[in-house]
């Protein structure tokens, strides 16, 4: 038999280890990153309240004529920097960084450096 690795099991893994000992608060929510094939996805939970305080994703419709004709590497950029902008509007200035399990490299790391260039701290 040929054993062939799951790498999306493997990630849920990652990500469990890691969320053991990560949590959101009120005052420090927690902004958690999913990356599909196609579009990545980005949302600022209070896990003390169990809430979903901000969400963006390559998928949102004022952010489609933005996305038009970009790379996904780019495009992440773009939903980072517009979840930081709506965050500001729900007056969140610092997150705690979920990568999902996922390597802090390409899409995750460019969504994180656009929701820092946009004013969010973590």
């Amino acid at each position: 038999m040929i054993n062939v690795k799951d790498k999306n099991s493997e990630r849920k893994v990652r990500h469990a280890r890691v969320r053991k000992n990560l949590a959101g608060t009120s005052q420090r929510p927690r902004l958690c990153v999913y990356r599909s094939l196609n579009k990545i996805y980005a949302q600022i939970i209070d896990d003390e309240r169990r809430v979903t305080l901000v969400s963006a994703s390559s998928l949102d419709k004022d952010l489609a004529s933005s996305l038009a004709g970009k790379n996904k590497t780019e495009q992440a950029r773009l939903v980072g920097e517009a979840l930081a902008s709506k965050a500001k509007k729900a007056k969140i200035k610092e997150v705690v960084f979920d990568r999902g399990g996922y390597l802090y490299t390409g899409r995750v790391a460019a969504l994180a450096e656009g929701a820092r260039s946009a004013g969010l701290k973590f």
